[in-house]
């Protein structure tokens, strides 16, 4: 723009100018030079028009308005009529200028392509009615597929862009219904409704479809199963119709891969069930023609292989053949009526058993109880076994016995004590390693040691009976160990010992007694009293007549030596306790005047046959310090005239040993001077054969040593020159061999010379004879004439008859050339 308001513009640029006069605005497109008037205003410019290339587009807001023609509309004042609000889409053209009032919204864009396996998701914002006639209100959507190049309207707005589903083999798309519509197959689906597409490739979904996921196949295996639930009634993939709630399974045989309907709930995978020719199974509420039988249970046997259908179960799993050896035996019991393999009739909970050696399969109506085995039992074992129809129960003993049918093993039990009691004595016996718990079905064996008895009641017969050890004791289903509980402790006390077995003794038992003498000293005794019994083979149970021997017996003799010491004053008791004490014990024989030499007790035969008084001790201090100081007094007495009796013994004792010791000395000192002068003598002697041995010795060492320098100098001599010997010898056979060598090395290569000009000259002669014979004789001749001819023809035409050419050096021989001259006369 120059100062003067004149406008150079340029070719494809335009200016807006405002006519100030009418307050009207115009556009001045170039190229022109434009003079600006005083009452026109430039408003924008000079701008470069706007330039849409090919295949893009760009949006106007506010454009002008055109008629039919394409002519620009103005309204009454001239002013350009715009479509105030509302937006233009402008495809490529020409350039062109935008008016007053027109305003580029964004920039100029590619129009965009929609390329295969896509679509565009369109909205209609307005109104409108397609070039294809189509009518398309506010709202509607649709999809735009590819593959083209869509073309944009200001009535439709581009939502999203959807890109197709690539499916591939074994996959399906599941989609869902935003709203009634119909699916690619023509389908009417209702709003929310699933349904699936199974066809392999791309699928691009519609305006009113919605991808909910990709489902994958399931592959099946001859090895597994698919185990489906129906969510509804519907009617599957191969053409079956399915009812709510409804199971079942797909396997190999029905298709290889299954892709889940979505009416279908994978409920899971079945692993194939594989019995062996040495299996079984029993199935429950087994499926039979397509129904499922409840509360029925189907027998099974291998081999065979199958899936357990949807509501089947396996009892106990899969279960092994059972095979029974010769002493194994099966107990089987009847669930219902029916005629088994051996014709008989079995009613409901029969029992019967099955005897090996063979295999079994128990049917369905039968129900195995136990295997039992046949149980072998020694002369010193047994088990009880109760008739389970009678309630019998008695022992077996050394047999191997196999229960019946209405047989079982009757457990026998004890009294806790009596278990403790058998398990201390069977532990004691054994060993302090553990014992394994007693098996209450087995007999109770006890093992009466040597010297001991045991006493057996049988409650259902009401007796006993007694054994003596050694010997082993096996009690009956009725019958029951006497416990014994003895008195024990010092001083006895009731109920301290149990034991089911006796001993018979000779044995001993302490007791604490306290007395008192007849002057009141109270006195504390510990007794020991031997006993034992004598039993008596007509009356043996007399021994268990008193249940507590021991504290009976220990109370009877404490009484006796109580009321004996009650009448002796201290001092004698102290005197003449012992006798005081038998005498009140055993007593005195009135026709000897000793002492009885046994007490027998005829309750039980208890027999005391001896007393020891272990210690007398009072019980008051008083008394127990002063006895404590006699005693210490009469111990010091005694102490004292033993350390003077060992004195004197000593003293004795020391002067003998005293006399002994210095007539020892002194033969010691005579025996020593003899030693003295025997020393000497060898000394003297050892001298002289010293002097007389070193001078022989070192005359003789010189004589060896010139001899051994003679020696080693002849040695050496002759030793050096054998060396030379050797060495002159292999100097010359080296010599030697080396010539040798030579000489071969030259013979061997004459030789190879001489067969090599031999083989050359064979060669050669070859070689000519070849020549000569592929030449012919004819040939050589013409060529050994040709040469002398033609001289001869020269010679002829000079008109030399012969001549002789030479530089005087050589000689000639003219005696045998005559013939050989050139120019000489051939011979026809």
């Amino acid at each position: 723009m120059s100062s003067e308001g004149v406008i150079r513009i340029k070719p494809y640029f335009y200016v807006h100018v405002l006519d100030n006069n009418s307050n009207v605005s115009r556009v001045e497109v170039g190229p022109q030079t434009f003079t600006r008037q005083d009452h026109e205003k430039i408003i924008s410019g000079p701008d470069a028009m706007i330039m849409i290339p090919p295949r893009h587009y760009c949006l106007i807001s506010n454009p002008i308005v055109r008629d039919s023609e394409g002519r620009v509309l103005v309204d009454s004042h001239n002013n350009y009529k715009l479509k105030h609000g509302d937006e233009e889409v402008r495809f490529a053209q020409d350039p062109f200028p935008l008016y007053p009032g027109e305003k580029l919204v964004g920039k100029i864009s590619p129009l965009q392509v929609v390329g295969p396996d896509s679509a565009l998701r369109l909205r209609a914002i307005r109104d409108f009615t397609e070039e294809n006639g189509t009518k398309r209100l506010a709202g509607d959507v649709w999809m735009y597929p590819g593959q083209a190049t869509y073309i944009p309207r200001v009535e439709v707005q581009v939502v999203e862009v959807v890109k197709a589903t690539i499916l591939k083999e074994n996959q399906a798309l599941r989609l869902r219904a935003k709203q009634d519509c119909r699916d690619l197959n023509n389908v009417e689906r209702k709003a929310g409704e699933e349904w699936l597409i199974r066809h392999s490739g791309a699928y691009l979904p519609g305006v009113e479809e919605e991808i909910v996921q990709t489902v994958n196949a399931r592959v099946l295996t001859p090895l597994k199963a698919l185990h489906l639930r129906a969510n509804r009634t519907f009617v599957d993939v191969f053409g079956k119709k399915r009812k709510a709630g409804e199971e079942w399974l797909i396997t190999l045989a029905d298709s290889e891969t299954h892709i889940p309907d979505v009416c279908e709930e994978i409920v899971g995978e079945v692993k194939i069930t594989t019995l062996s020719n040495r299996q079984y199974c029993v199935v429950r509420d087994p499926w039979e023609s397509g129904k499922q039988q409840f509360g029925k249970r189907q027998l099974r046997k291998g081999e065979i292989s199958f899936f357990l259908q949807p509501g089947e179960s396996l009892e106990n799993g899969i279960q092994n053949v059972h095979v029974l050896g010769e002493e194994e035996a099966l107990l089987l019991k009847a669930r219902e009526a029916f005629t088994d393999e051996s014709k008989h009739e079995r009613a409901p909970g029969d029992l019967w058993m099955i005897y090996g050696p063979c295999d079994y399969v128990p049917p369905v109506q039968v129900e195995i109880v136990e295997k039992r085995q046949s149980i072998p039992l020694d002369e010193n074992e047994g088990i009880y076994v109760r008739d389970l129809k009678t309630g019998r129960v008695r022992a077996v003993h050394g047999e191997s016995y196999m229960l019946k049918p209405n047989e079982e093993l009757w457990a026998k039990t004890l009294p806790q004590g009596v278990e403790d009691l058998i398990y201390k004595t069977t532990r004691e016996a054994q060993g302090p390693k553990d014992t394994p718990k007693r098996d209450p079905t087995r007999v109770v064996s006890y093992r009466a040691p040597h010297n001991w008895v045991v006493q057996i009641y049988d409650y259902k017969q009401k007796k006993a009976r007694v054994v003596f050890g050694p010997d082993l004791v096996m009690l009956g289903p009725d019958e029951h160990f006497t416990v014994l509980s003895l008195s024990g402790g010092k001083p006895k006390t009731a109920n301290q010992i149990k034991s089911i077995a006796l001993f018979l003794g000779p044995d001993f038992m302490t007791d604490l007694v306290t007395v008192e003498t007849s002057d009141h000293a109270r006195l504390s005794l510990q007794l020991a009293y031997n006993w034992h019994f004598k039993p008596d083979d007509k009356d043996p149970h007399k021994i268990f007549q008193v249940p507590d021997f021991v504290g009976d017996a220990c109370k009877a003799m404490a009484s006796r030596v109580r009321g004996t010491v009650a009448s002796v004053p201290f001092d004698d008791f102290h005197r003449h306790s012992a006798d005081i004490i038998k005498r009140a014990v055993f007593g005195i024989n009135r026709e000897s005047g000793q002492f009885r030499e046994t007490l027998t007790f005829e309750a039980n035969n208890l027999v005391i046959t001896n007393i020891d008084i272990q210690s007398v001790e009072p019980v008051d201090q008083r008394t127990r310090d002063s006895l404590q100081k006699s005693v210490q007094l009469a111990i010091e007495i005694t102490t004292k005239s033993q350390e003077a009796a060992a004195r004197h013994e000593a003293e004795r004792l020391e002067q003998e040993a005293r006399g002994r010791l210095e007539r020892q000395k002194i033969n010691d000192e005579s025996e020593a001077e003899k030693a003295r002068k025997k020393l000497l003598e060898l000394q003297a002697q050892s001298a002289a054969v010293e002097s007389t041995g070193q001078a022989t010795a070192e005359a003789k060492a010189r004589a060896d040593a010139a001899y051994i320098e003679g020696e080693a100098a002849v040695k050496g001599a002759s030793l050096k020159a054998d060396a030379t010997k050797i060495k002159l010898e292999a100097e010359l056979e080296q010599i030697k061999n080396k010539q040798v060598a030579e000489l071969t090395h030259l013979r061997e290569l004459n030789e190879i010379e001489i067969k090599r000009e031999k083989e050359i000259a064979d060669i050669e002669s070859q070689k000519f004879k070849n020549i000569v014979s592929s030449l012919g004789a004819d040939t050589i001749k013409s060529i050994a004439q040709a040469g002398p001819e033609m001289q001869a023809k020269l010679l002829q035409g000079l008109g030399l008859k012969s001549f002789l050419i030479t530089d005087g050096n050589s000689p000639i021989n003219l005696f045998n050339t005559a013939s050989g001259l050139l120019g000489g006369p051939i011979s026809s």
